[in-house]
């Protein structure tokens, strides 16, 4: 039986979150993990930088051929990033 002001400890990691305005950084930081995990080491290498930036992830690809390459897929990249997070956190993926 709970008492009325006891939380399970999710929902006071998610009211934590939303008061303090971490879930960008959160987000960021799993988008991060994800594209090694998900890219692989070698795509993984020639990456820069990954930012995201009001839903717009911009992602610094130093291979001029790679870019080109992953630019085809951005909607692919999109799906896979959102799917991983749980929710729709990507609204559009930009390659520099």
């Amino acid at each position: 039986m709970r008492d009325s002001n006891q939380v399970s400890i999710k929902e006071a990691l998610k009211a934590m979150v939303d008061h303090y305005r971490l879930k960008s950084g959160l987000d960021q930081t799993r988008i991060e993990a994800m594209w090694k995990q998900a890219m692989g080491p070698t795509i993984a290498g020639y990456t820069r930088e990954i930012k995201l930036i009001r839903e717009v992830l911009y992602i610094r690809i130093e291979s001029g051929p790679l870019r080109h390459e992953l630019s085809m897929g951005r909607e692919k990249i999109r799906k896979m990033i959102n799917d991983g997070l749980g929710e729709e956190v990507v609204r559009e993926v930009v390659l520099r």
